[in-house]
């Protein structure tokens, strides 16, 4: 991009941004000429991707800030208004705790406004399953929650629902695009003029209190809960976002004890205990792991800012606490649940569970076990609560026939217990492995206990990823490059393994090596994913995130462990996907 074109965005944005510190920042760069930042923050516009929008904050049209924010929202209202014509519309809002989240909730609640449809506005910062909840509850048509989730920060987003409550998927996130691109301006009202005019809502108690409710009404065994309670204590950080106050709240009606980390408990946009808010990141943990060692903690839980993921972290027998995966935690989940539901005779006629494509497998034996179906679906919880739509509303095809939701999970500490959400939920998820917890304890267990037992019956899983990060324009054209390399030449083998099968969603397509000729289709959406089976059954996907600039890798590999002992199993595991690594880190230099 030369300097002219940027240049003329840029000044085209100043004209158009109605926050003067995100101007002046324009202003001052282009009277700096500092034109590396400036093709930063112009080079492109953000685009919605498997999150929504989201970028760092500030001035231009790849950042996030208020023109960025309105745009979107207006692009939205008017494709609402193609899809429901002439109907009486309404939109939620939520916000976290990041900079900005605040002002940028109450400008999209005015320019719904504007455009005549009502906006419900929460009086303060909520999780994200809260806002999904909202949605569903008041029979919104649509939503929008302003959040960055677990990245720096820096970083804020805007997240897009659709009125059954999920993340929007095709071909609703095509038309918003296009519709947003085709913006020329944005209505707005101030907010006083909105309140009186009813356009806007405030919203609180009318659905903390339900939301609440029917995470409590989730749990299969009260009555262990009751008898039980006492015997367990949590430690819990939101890491400086929005989960407190429900988990708190969930947590104290069940009659557990909760000690949350004082330092992590308020929120905090500059997030200054943690360089990542990150619940997958150990150093995230720091200060509740050592909180938890010194109360003596049954249990460490900590929630992302926005409230969606959750992380746990359990006694591991030596006087410290082992980290649980999401991977593991997602497969706990999905047994205790259907050991459960069988035992009180609560389990459906189809019983149906739901994991991501780079999700442990060690789930599809689980659900084979118990006689449930497992369903497949690209990363991304809009994906699991499309499953979850169709099996309610197909009346034809594969996911039709009664199937029920039971559960879905992603790796990416995401987890989903209850249909009344079409999210993840990480206080629900707190909620089922805070009972999960004393069930394998009246049992004189352990989680870990459990989930070698889950190893000794499936096989020991391994999963390892490596991610690498491409920040600004040439960054994108570098990520691009390799997953163009890889098409034009696929790996042969990886860590010394064959790859005997390739799935590349980019195409659509799945062969077996050497048979590019005899590809059959793959009944999945187009995603710029390629996924390589080895002759071992080890599984490595590659993909660009969503939401970050980042290309991400996925190794997933079964040790068969009856007969050779877990430690075994685990150190060849460990060997087997290091391997593989180091084939990934010559071809992204990481």
């Amino acid at each position: 991009m030369d300097h002219d074109e940027i240049r003329r965005r840029a000044q085209e944005y100043i004209s158009r941004e109605s926050d003067p510190d995100f101007r002046s920042e324009v202003e001052s760069l282009l009277a700096s000429g500092d034109w590396k930042e400036l093709e930063d923050r112009f080079y492109r516009d953000l685009e919605f991707g498997t999150g929504g929008l989201r970028g760092v904050i500030g001035g231009g049209s790849n950042r996030m800030n208020s023109f960025v924010v309105t745009r979107a929202t207006q692009g939205l209202c008017d494709y609402l208004g193609s899809a429901f014509p002439g109907k009486s519309l309404s939109a939620c809002i939520a916000y976290d705790s990041r900079h900005y989240s605040d002002v940028f909730a109450e400008r999209a609640a005015c320019v719904f406004a504007a455009n005549g449809i009502k906006a419900y506005l929460f009086t303060s910062l909520r999780p994200t399953p809260v806002l999904s909840y909202a949605i569903r509850k008041l029979g919104a048509d649509t939503g929008i929650v302003v959040t960055a989730s677990h990245n720096p920060p820096k970083y804020n987003g805007y997240k897009a629902y659709w009125n059954d409550g999920a993340q929007v998927i095709p071909p609703h996130d095509v038309g918003i695009i296009a519709r947003v691109e085709a913006v020329k301006s944005v209505k707005t009202m101030p907010k006083d003029e909105a309140l009186t005019k009813g356009l806007i809502q405030m919203i609180d108690a009318e659905i903390d209190e339900p939301y609440v409710a029917m995470v409590t009404s989730k749990l299969m065994r009260p009555e262990l809960i009751r008898r039980m309670a006492g015997e367990v204590k949590l430690v819990y950080t939101p890491l400086h976002g929005t989960g407190a106050r429900p988990f708190e709240r969930v947590m104290k009606d069940l009659g557990l004890e909760v000690v949350t980390v004082p330092e992590q408990r308020e929120p905090d946009g500059d997030f200054p205990t943690v360089a990542f808010p990150n619940p997958e990141e150990a150093a995230a943990l720091k200060l509740a792991l050592e909180l938890g060692r010194k109360v003596g903690a049954d249990a460490v839980m900590a929630n992302d800012p926005d409230a969606d993921r959750l992380g746990i972290a359990v006694p591991d027998g030596s006087g410290g606490f082992a980290l649980v995966t999401g991977n593991q935690l997602g497969s706990l989940h999905l047994d205790y649940i259907l050991l459960t539901r069988r035992e009180l005779g609560l389990m459906p006629k189809k019983p149906a569970a739901i994991k991501s494509i780079v999700t442990t497998d060690l789930q599809s034996r689980i659900a084979a076990a118990y006689g449930a179906s497992l369903f497949e679906c690209l990363t991304g919880f809009k994906w699991i609560a499309d499953l979850m739509r169709r099996f309610e509303s197909d009346r034809t095809g594969p996911f039709s026939g009664g199937y029920e939701f039971v559960y879905g999970t992603e790796e990416s500490y995401g987890h989903l217990i209850e249909p009344e959400v079409r999210d993840k939920d990480g206080i629900s998820a707190a909620a089922l492995t805070a009972e999960m917890t004393l069930y394998w304890r009246s049992k004189g267990k352990s989680l870990l206990g459990r989930l070698d037992e889950l190893y000794l019956e499936h096989g020991f899983f391994e999963e390892k990823g490596i991610n690498k990060y491409f920040e600004g324009a040439s960054g994108m054209d570098v990520m691009r490059g390799i997953m163009g390399s890889y098409r034009k030449a696929q790996p042969a083998a990886l860590g010394g393994i064959a790859v005997e099968r390739i799935r590349d969603l980019g195409t659509g397509l799945e062969w077996k090596t050497g048979g590019e000729s005899r590809a059959k289709k793959v009944d999945l959406p187009a995603s710029d994913v390629i996924q390589w089976y080895l002759a071992d059954g080890t599984m490595v996907t590659v993909r660009p995130s969503g939401t970050e600039p980042k290309i991400k890798y996925y190794i997933l590999l079964r040790t068969e462990a009856g007969a050779i002992g877990l430690l075994r199993a685990r150190r060849e595991s460990a060997a087997k996907a290091e391997a593989i690594a180091a084939d990934i880190r010559k071809v992204i230099g990481a």
